[in-house]
Protein backbone atom coordinates (compact mmCIF):
# COMPACT_ATOMS: atom_id res chain seq x y z
CA UNK A 1 0.00 0.00 0.00
CA UNK A 2 1.23 3.57 -0.94
CA UNK A 3 2.22 6.07 1.85
CA UNK A 4 -0.40 8.18 0.50
CA UNK A 5 -3.58 5.78 0.81
CA UNK A 6 -1.76 4.81 4.03
CA UNK A 7 -2.62 8.15 5.32
CA UNK A 8 -5.78 8.16 3.83
CA UNK A 9 -6.98 4.72 5.70
CA UNK A 10 -5.70 6.24 8.84
CA UNK A 11 -7.73 9.47 8.56
CA UNK A 12 -11.15 7.83 8.01
CA UNK A 13 -10.39 4.98 10.62
CA UNK A 14 -10.03 7.21 13.36
CA UNK A 15 -11.37 10.52 14.46
CA UNK A 16 -10.23 13.60 12.94
CA UNK A 17 -9.83 14.84 16.68
CA UNK A 18 -7.81 12.27 17.97
CA UNK A 19 -4.44 13.28 19.23
CA UNK A 20 -4.87 16.86 19.39
CA UNK A 21 -3.15 18.41 22.50
CA UNK A 22 -3.50 21.79 24.57
CA UNK A 23 -0.57 22.95 22.88
CA UNK A 24 -2.56 22.55 19.26
CA UNK A 25 -6.05 23.93 21.03
CA UNK A 26 -3.70 27.10 22.30
CA UNK A 27 -2.15 28.01 18.53
CA UNK A 28 -5.78 27.42 17.00
CA UNK A 29 -7.31 30.18 19.60
CA UNK A 30 -4.27 32.43 19.84
CA UNK A 31 -4.53 32.72 15.86
CA UNK A 32 -8.61 32.52 16.17
CA UNK A 33 -8.22 35.60 18.66
CA UNK A 34 -6.99 37.93 15.77
CA UNK A 35 -8.86 36.53 12.94
CA UNK A 36 -12.12 37.39 14.77
CA UNK A 37 -10.92 40.76 14.91
CA UNK A 38 -9.98 40.80 11.62
CA UNK A 39 -13.40 39.96 10.44
CA UNK A 40 -15.00 42.58 12.59
CA UNK A 41 -13.12 45.54 11.57
CA UNK A 42 -13.32 44.48 7.89
CA UNK A 43 -17.31 44.42 8.25
CA UNK A 44 -17.36 47.71 10.84
CA UNK A 45 -16.86 49.29 7.55
CA UNK A 46 -19.10 47.57 5.74
CA UNK A 47 -22.16 48.29 7.81
CA UNK A 48 -21.18 51.51 9.36
CA UNK A 49 -20.30 53.31 6.10
CA UNK A 50 -23.17 54.35 4.76
CA UNK A 51 -23.81 56.80 8.06
CA UNK A 52 -19.93 57.69 8.18
CA UNK A 53 -20.75 59.08 4.46
CA UNK A 54 -23.71 60.87 5.94
CA UNK A 55 -21.96 62.57 8.52
CA UNK A 56 -18.79 63.18 6.74
CA UNK A 57 -19.99 64.27 3.25
CA UNK A 58 -21.47 68.17 2.61
CA UNK A 59 -25.36 67.62 1.76
CA UNK A 60 -25.08 68.32 -2.05
CA UNK A 61 -22.03 65.56 -2.48
CA UNK A 62 -24.29 62.79 -0.61
CA UNK A 63 -25.72 61.91 -4.07
CA UNK A 64 -21.82 60.08 -4.92
CA UNK A 65 -21.89 58.53 -1.55
CA UNK A 66 -21.47 55.07 -3.19
CA UNK A 67 -18.41 56.32 -5.35
CA UNK A 68 -16.77 57.60 -1.95
CA UNK A 69 -18.44 53.89 -0.34
CA UNK A 70 -16.05 52.23 -2.90
CA UNK A 71 -13.19 54.18 -2.49
CA UNK A 72 -13.13 53.45 1.27
CA UNK A 73 -13.28 49.71 0.61
CA UNK A 74 -10.71 49.81 -1.82
CA UNK A 75 -8.36 51.51 -0.13
CA UNK A 76 -8.84 48.92 2.51
CA UNK A 77 -8.05 46.55 0.00
CA UNK A 78 -4.95 48.12 -1.57
CA UNK A 79 -3.61 48.50 2.04
CA UNK A 80 -4.76 44.80 2.98
CA UNK A 81 -2.77 43.52 -0.17
CA UNK A 82 0.53 45.66 0.25
CA UNK A 83 0.37 44.77 3.91
CA UNK A 84 -0.68 40.94 3.80
CA UNK A 85 2.05 40.63 1.07
CA UNK A 86 4.51 42.32 2.58
CA UNK A 87 3.92 40.64 6.15
CA UNK A 88 3.84 37.53 4.55
CA UNK A 89 7.11 37.25 3.63
CA UNK A 90 8.65 38.84 6.93
CA UNK A 91 6.51 35.28 8.42
CA UNK A 92 8.87 33.11 6.07
CA UNK A 93 12.21 35.20 7.78
CA UNK A 94 11.68 36.06 11.29
CA UNK A 95 8.76 33.52 12.39
CA UNK A 96 4.89 33.16 11.90
CA UNK A 97 4.35 34.46 16.29
CA UNK A 98 6.60 37.28 15.82
CA UNK A 99 4.67 38.25 13.22
CA UNK A 100 1.50 37.93 14.41
CA UNK A 101 1.86 39.38 17.41
CA UNK A 102 3.08 43.19 15.35
CA UNK A 103 0.03 42.90 13.15
CA UNK A 104 -2.78 42.73 16.02
CA UNK A 105 -1.40 45.44 17.44
CA UNK A 106 -1.30 47.77 14.58
CA UNK A 107 -3.67 47.03 13.19
CA UNK A 108 -6.04 47.71 16.70
CA UNK A 109 -4.19 50.88 17.43
CA UNK A 110 -5.17 51.97 13.73
CA UNK A 111 -8.86 50.97 13.99
CA UNK A 112 -9.60 53.07 17.10
CA UNK A 113 -7.66 56.08 15.34
CA UNK A 114 -10.01 55.69 12.49
CA UNK A 115 -13.14 56.92 15.12
CA UNK A 116 -11.53 60.55 14.99
CA UNK A 117 -11.88 60.72 11.11
CA UNK A 118 -13.28 64.37 10.23
CA UNK A 119 -13.35 63.88 6.09
CA UNK A 120 -13.70 61.46 3.68
CA UNK A 121 -10.18 61.63 2.58
CA UNK A 122 -8.85 60.99 6.55
CA UNK A 123 -10.89 57.89 6.56
CA UNK A 124 -10.24 56.26 3.48
CA UNK A 125 -6.65 57.51 4.67
CA UNK A 126 -6.81 55.88 8.08
CA UNK A 127 -8.23 52.13 6.26
CA UNK A 128 -5.42 52.08 3.93
CA UNK A 129 -2.65 52.20 6.96
CA UNK A 130 -5.24 49.81 8.94
CA UNK A 131 -5.41 47.58 5.70
CA UNK A 132 -1.51 46.98 5.70
CA UNK A 133 -1.48 46.01 8.92
CA UNK A 134 -4.32 43.83 8.75
CA UNK A 135 -2.81 41.92 5.55
CA UNK A 136 0.05 40.85 7.49
CA UNK A 137 -1.97 38.88 9.97
CA UNK A 138 -3.74 36.15 7.85
CA UNK A 139 -1.00 34.17 6.34
CA UNK A 140 1.49 34.03 9.39
CA UNK A 141 -2.05 32.64 11.74
CA UNK A 142 -3.05 30.34 8.89
CA UNK A 143 0.72 28.68 8.23
CA UNK A 144 0.76 28.55 12.46
CA UNK A 145 -2.34 26.42 12.60
CA UNK A 146 -1.13 24.38 9.40
CA UNK A 147 1.95 23.68 10.24
CA UNK A 148 1.03 22.50 13.69
CA UNK A 149 -1.80 20.46 13.65
CA UNK A 150 -1.74 16.76 12.97
CA UNK A 151 -2.58 15.45 8.80
CA UNK A 152 -5.95 14.33 9.78
CA UNK A 153 -7.01 17.23 11.65
CA UNK A 154 -5.42 20.40 9.82
CA UNK A 155 -8.56 21.08 7.27
CA UNK A 156 -10.51 21.10 10.08
CA UNK A 157 -8.28 23.37 12.28
CA UNK A 158 -7.90 25.69 9.56
CA UNK A 159 -11.99 25.75 8.87
CA UNK A 160 -12.56 26.35 12.24
CA UNK A 161 -9.54 29.18 12.48
CA UNK A 162 -11.13 30.77 8.93
CA UNK A 163 -14.54 30.49 10.85
CA UNK A 164 -12.69 33.27 13.00
CA UNK A 165 -13.21 35.62 10.17
CA UNK A 166 -16.61 34.99 9.89
CA UNK A 167 -17.14 35.24 13.64
CA UNK A 168 -15.78 39.09 13.30
CA UNK A 169 -17.86 39.85 10.88
CA UNK A 170 -21.18 38.52 12.68
CA UNK A 171 -19.64 40.56 15.92
CA UNK A 172 -19.74 43.79 13.94
CA UNK A 173 -22.78 43.20 12.82
CA UNK A 174 -24.51 42.44 16.08
CA UNK A 175 -22.44 45.60 17.70
CA UNK A 176 -23.90 47.40 14.58
CA UNK A 177 -27.49 46.54 14.80
CA UNK A 178 -27.41 47.25 18.78
CA UNK A 179 -25.88 50.57 17.89
CA UNK A 180 -28.05 51.43 15.34
CA UNK A 181 -31.13 50.97 17.40
CA UNK A 182 -30.22 52.94 20.09
CA UNK A 183 -27.69 55.28 18.58
CA UNK A 184 -25.84 56.71 21.79
CA UNK A 185 -23.76 59.44 20.19
CA UNK A 186 -26.96 60.43 17.59
CA UNK A 187 -25.41 60.31 13.81
CA UNK A 188 -22.00 60.09 14.74
CA UNK A 189 -22.68 56.51 16.63
CA UNK A 190 -20.84 55.14 13.40
CA UNK A 191 -17.50 56.43 16.01
CA UNK A 192 -17.82 54.03 18.40
CA UNK A 193 -17.52 50.81 16.17
CA UNK A 194 -14.20 51.61 15.02
CA UNK A 195 -13.47 52.88 19.02
CA UNK A 196 -14.35 49.11 19.36
CA UNK A 197 -12.17 47.82 17.46
CA UNK A 198 -9.17 49.24 19.44
CA UNK A 199 -9.70 46.03 21.54
CA UNK A 200 -7.51 43.63 20.10
CA UNK A 201 -4.55 45.19 21.22
CA UNK A 202 -5.38 43.02 24.91
CA UNK A 203 -4.87 40.23 22.82
CA UNK A 204 -1.35 40.80 22.36
CA UNK A 205 -0.34 39.60 26.06
CA UNK A 206 -2.71 36.29 25.66
CA UNK A 207 -0.65 35.85 22.28
CA UNK A 208 2.99 36.11 23.21
CA UNK A 209 2.09 33.63 26.12
CA UNK A 210 0.23 31.38 24.56
CA UNK A 211 1.70 30.62 21.09
CA UNK A 212 4.40 28.36 20.23
CA UNK A 213 6.64 28.97 17.16
CA UNK A 214 6.07 26.55 14.04
CA UNK A 215 8.41 23.40 14.53
CA UNK A 216 8.44 22.76 10.87
CA UNK A 217 9.06 26.24 9.50
CA UNK A 218 11.99 26.45 11.92
CA UNK A 219 13.39 22.51 10.87
CA UNK A 220 12.72 23.82 7.18
CA UNK A 221 15.17 26.65 8.02
CA UNK A 222 17.85 24.91 9.61
CA UNK A 223 17.89 22.61 7.08
CA UNK A 224 18.18 24.77 4.37
CA UNK A 225 14.89 23.20 2.57
CA UNK A 226 14.65 26.41 -0.20
CA UNK A 227 12.18 24.26 -2.63
CA UNK A 228 8.63 25.84 -3.19
CA UNK A 229 7.13 22.62 -4.44
CA UNK A 230 7.56 19.09 -3.55
CA UNK A 231 8.68 19.07 -7.29
CA UNK A 232 10.71 22.07 -7.07
CA UNK A 233 13.94 21.35 -5.93
CA UNK A 234 16.54 24.55 -5.33
CA UNK A 235 19.90 23.88 -5.03
CA UNK A 236 21.85 25.02 -2.15
CA UNK A 237 24.29 27.94 -3.36
CA UNK A 238 26.78 28.23 -0.32
CA UNK A 239 24.08 27.52 2.55
CA UNK A 240 22.81 30.97 1.06
CA UNK A 241 18.54 31.67 1.09
CA UNK A 242 16.99 32.25 -2.14
CA UNK A 243 14.29 35.10 -2.01
CA UNK A 244 10.74 33.45 -1.14
CA UNK A 245 8.67 35.09 -3.83
CA UNK A 246 11.61 34.83 -6.40
CA UNK A 247 11.23 31.06 -5.21
CA UNK A 248 7.87 31.27 -6.28
CA UNK A 249 7.33 32.49 -9.65
CA UNK A 250 10.96 30.89 -11.22
CA UNK A 251 10.11 27.39 -10.23
CA UNK A 252 7.63 26.37 -13.05
CA UNK A 253 5.00 24.21 -11.02
CA UNK A 254 4.97 26.70 -7.74
CA UNK A 255 4.21 29.47 -10.45
CA UNK A 256 1.62 27.51 -12.16
CA UNK A 257 0.13 26.29 -9.07
CA UNK A 258 0.54 30.15 -7.66
CA UNK A 259 -1.07 31.92 -10.29
CA UNK A 260 -4.09 29.05 -10.63
CA UNK A 261 -4.76 29.50 -7.23
CA UNK A 262 -4.61 33.73 -7.55
CA UNK A 263 -7.03 33.28 -9.98
CA UNK A 264 -9.30 32.14 -8.04
CA UNK A 265 -8.72 34.10 -5.20
CA UNK A 266 -9.28 37.38 -7.16
CA UNK A 267 -12.80 35.99 -7.73
CA UNK A 268 -13.20 35.06 -4.75
CA UNK A 269 -12.33 38.48 -2.96
CA UNK A 270 -13.23 40.47 -5.65
CA UNK A 271 -16.52 39.43 -5.56
CA UNK A 272 -17.15 39.19 -1.53
CA UNK A 273 -15.81 42.98 -1.42
CA UNK A 274 -17.72 44.71 -4.45
CA UNK A 275 -20.96 42.98 -4.59
CA UNK A 276 -21.75 40.42 -1.34
CA UNK A 277 -21.35 43.62 0.13
CA UNK A 278 -23.67 45.88 -0.82
CA UNK A 279 -26.73 42.95 0.56
CA UNK A 280 -27.77 44.95 3.90
CA UNK A 281 -27.83 48.20 1.28
CA UNK A 282 -30.24 46.13 -0.67
CA UNK A 283 -32.25 45.30 1.63
CA UNK A 284 -33.23 48.34 2.75
CA UNK A 285 -33.69 49.65 -0.53
CA UNK A 286 -36.06 46.14 -0.77
CA UNK A 287 -37.94 47.30 2.38
CA UNK A 288 -38.34 51.04 1.47
CA UNK A 289 -39.93 50.33 -1.44
CA UNK A 290 -42.42 47.60 0.36
CA UNK A 291 -43.23 50.65 2.93
CA UNK A 292 -40.72 49.17 5.79
CA UNK A 293 -39.05 50.96 8.14
CA UNK A 294 -35.55 52.58 7.31
CA UNK A 295 -32.54 51.08 9.10
CA UNK A 296 -34.18 47.74 10.13
CA UNK A 297 -33.47 45.59 7.59
CA UNK A 298 -30.17 46.32 6.51
CA UNK A 299 -28.57 45.31 9.82
CA UNK A 300 -30.94 42.13 10.41
CA UNK A 301 -29.93 40.99 7.05
CA UNK A 302 -26.34 41.69 7.83
CA UNK A 303 -26.61 39.44 10.66
CA UNK A 304 -28.05 36.58 8.79
CA UNK A 305 -25.67 36.74 6.04
CA UNK A 306 -23.31 36.86 8.83
CA UNK A 307 -24.55 33.53 10.29
CA UNK A 308 -24.40 31.73 6.64
CA UNK A 309 -20.96 32.70 6.65
CA UNK A 310 -19.91 31.41 9.92
CA UNK A 311 -21.80 27.91 9.56
CA UNK A 312 -20.02 27.53 6.46
CA UNK A 313 -16.15 28.73 7.36
CA UNK A 314 -17.20 26.13 10.74
CA UNK A 315 -18.53 23.25 8.20
CA UNK A 316 -15.48 23.75 5.48
CA UNK A 317 -12.94 21.55 7.10
CA UNK A 318 -15.33 18.81 6.76
CA UNK A 319 -16.77 19.38 3.43
CA UNK A 320 -13.67 20.12 1.91
CA UNK A 321 -12.14 16.50 2.99
CA UNK A 322 -15.80 14.69 2.38
CA UNK A 323 -16.05 16.15 -1.25
CA UNK A 324 -12.35 16.57 -2.27
CA UNK A 325 -10.20 20.09 -2.34
CA UNK A 326 -10.69 19.79 -6.27
CA UNK A 327 -14.73 18.94 -6.34
CA UNK A 328 -15.01 21.70 -4.11
CA UNK A 329 -13.58 24.52 -5.82
CA UNK A 330 -15.45 23.00 -9.10
CA UNK A 331 -18.79 23.42 -7.41
CA UNK A 332 -18.08 26.81 -5.71
CA UNK A 333 -17.76 29.37 -8.52
CA UNK A 334 -20.89 28.31 -10.48
CA UNK A 335 -23.21 27.93 -6.99
CA UNK A 336 -21.35 32.04 -6.51
CA UNK A 337 -22.78 32.93 -9.82
CA UNK A 338 -26.46 31.64 -8.62
CA UNK A 339 -26.76 32.86 -5.31
CA UNK A 340 -25.63 36.78 -6.48
CA UNK A 341 -27.77 36.33 -9.23
CA UNK A 342 -30.57 35.51 -7.05
CA UNK A 343 -29.70 37.98 -4.29
CA UNK A 344 -29.88 41.11 -6.50
CA UNK A 345 -32.56 40.07 -8.80
CA UNK A 346 -35.25 39.39 -5.76
CA UNK A 347 -37.73 42.16 -5.74
CA UNK A 348 -39.79 40.41 -3.82
CA UNK A 349 -40.97 39.46 -0.01
CA UNK A 350 -37.89 40.43 2.60
CA UNK A 351 -38.00 37.41 4.68
CA UNK A 352 -37.40 35.59 1.88
CA UNK A 353 -34.69 37.85 0.83
CA UNK A 354 -33.18 37.16 4.00
CA UNK A 355 -32.72 33.41 3.27
CA UNK A 356 -31.03 33.89 -0.04
CA UNK A 357 -29.13 36.57 2.06
CA UNK A 358 -28.08 33.24 4.11
CA UNK A 359 -27.26 31.21 1.33
CA UNK A 360 -24.93 34.06 -0.25
CA UNK A 361 -23.02 34.55 3.18
CA UNK A 362 -22.78 30.56 2.96
CA UNK A 363 -20.92 30.54 -0.70
CA UNK A 364 -19.53 33.62 -1.09
CA UNK A 365 -18.21 34.28 2.12
CA UNK A 366 -17.82 30.82 4.10
CA UNK A 367 -16.58 28.80 1.94
CA UNK A 368 -15.66 31.36 -0.58
CA UNK A 369 -12.48 32.22 1.43
CA UNK A 370 -12.28 29.04 3.36
CA UNK A 371 -10.32 27.37 0.69
CA UNK A 372 -7.62 29.93 1.07
CA UNK A 373 -6.82 28.81 4.63
CA UNK A 374 -7.20 24.95 3.68
CA UNK A 375 -6.11 24.23 0.13
CA UNK A 376 -2.87 26.41 -0.10
CA UNK A 377 -0.98 25.89 2.57
CA UNK A 378 -0.88 21.75 0.78
CA UNK A 379 0.08 22.82 -2.39
CA UNK A 380 3.71 24.76 -0.84
CA UNK A 381 6.95 23.72 1.41
CA UNK A 382 7.34 25.18 4.99
CA UNK A 383 10.05 27.86 3.97
CA UNK A 384 7.85 29.59 1.55
CA UNK A 385 4.12 28.86 2.62
CA UNK A 386 3.33 32.17 4.23
CA UNK A 387 4.85 34.06 1.18
CA UNK A 388 2.57 31.41 -1.26
CA UNK A 389 -0.43 32.07 0.95
CA UNK A 390 -0.31 35.73 1.56
CA UNK A 391 0.16 36.03 -2.65
CA UNK A 392 -2.64 33.97 -3.62
CA UNK A 393 -4.88 35.96 -0.36
CA UNK A 394 -3.52 39.04 0.09
CA UNK A 395 -2.24 39.45 -3.22
CA UNK A 396 -5.66 39.60 -5.02
CA UNK A 397 -6.14 42.49 -3.51
CA UNK A 398 -3.66 44.28 -5.34
CA UNK A 399 -5.97 44.51 -8.17
CA UNK A 400 -9.09 44.18 -6.01
CA UNK A 401 -9.18 47.01 -4.90
CA UNK A 402 -10.53 48.84 -7.88
CA UNK A 403 -13.72 47.01 -7.76
CA UNK A 404 -15.51 48.51 -4.93
CA UNK A 405 -14.66 51.66 -6.49
CA UNK A 406 -16.05 50.33 -10.10
CA UNK A 407 -19.18 49.01 -8.38
CA UNK A 408 -19.73 52.33 -6.79
CA UNK A 409 -19.47 53.67 -10.24
CA UNK A 410 -22.19 51.99 -11.59
CA UNK A 411 -24.47 51.69 -8.92
CA UNK A 412 -24.68 55.80 -9.16
CA UNK A 413 -24.53 55.41 -13.05
CA UNK A 414 -27.60 52.82 -12.57
CA UNK A 415 -29.17 54.62 -9.77
CA UNK A 416 -29.31 51.24 -8.26
CA UNK A 417 -27.47 47.82 -7.13
CA UNK A 418 -28.59 45.59 -9.40
CA UNK A 419 -26.89 45.94 -12.58
CA UNK A 420 -23.76 47.14 -10.87
CA UNK A 421 -23.79 43.57 -9.01
CA UNK A 422 -24.74 41.15 -11.84
CA UNK A 423 -22.02 43.00 -14.02
CA UNK A 424 -19.03 42.84 -11.42
CA UNK A 425 -20.58 39.42 -9.99
CA UNK A 426 -19.51 38.03 -13.28
CA UNK A 427 -16.19 37.88 -12.15
CA UNK A 428 -16.83 34.58 -10.83
CA UNK A 429 -16.58 33.12 -14.25
CA UNK A 430 -12.62 33.22 -14.13
CA UNK A 431 -12.39 31.11 -11.89
CA UNK A 432 -14.68 28.38 -13.00
CA UNK A 433 -11.80 25.89 -14.51
CA UNK A 434 -8.73 26.69 -12.69
CA UNK A 435 -9.29 23.56 -9.97
CA UNK A 436 -9.28 21.30 -13.19
CA UNK A 437 -5.33 22.16 -13.65
CA UNK A 438 -4.44 21.97 -10.23
CA UNK A 439 -3.42 18.35 -7.64
CA UNK A 440 -5.79 16.83 -5.24
CA UNK A 441 -4.33 16.85 -1.68
CA UNK A 442 -7.00 15.45 0.52
CA UNK A 443 -5.68 13.17 2.51
CA UNK A 444 -2.08 14.16 2.03
CA UNK A 445 0.64 15.23 4.56
CA UNK A 446 2.10 19.07 4.21
CA UNK A 447 4.87 19.40 1.90
CA UNK A 448 8.26 19.75 4.24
Amino acid sequence: MSSDASVALDTRASSWSAGLTRRHWRILWGSYLGWIFDGYEAFALVVALPAALHTLLPADRLIDAPIFGGIAIGTTLLGWGIGGLGGGILADYFGRKRMLMISVLSYACLTGLTAFSNSVMMLSLMRFVTGLAIGAEWSTGIALVAESWPDRARPKGLGFLQSGFGAGIFLAALVWFILSRFEPLGPQTWRLMFAAGALPAFCVAYLMRALDESDQWMTALREKRWGATEQDRVPQANGSRPFTLAVLFRLPEARRRVWLNFVMSLACTTGWWAVSTWTPVYAEQLAAAQGEPAGVWGPRVALIYALGGVLAYVSSGFVADWLGRRLYLILLFPAALAVNAATYLWSGGLYIFTLIAFLNGVVTLGYGFSWMAIYPVELFTASVRSTAASVIFNGARLIAWIFPILAGTLVAKFGGITHAALIVGSIYVIGIFAPFYLPETTGKPLPR
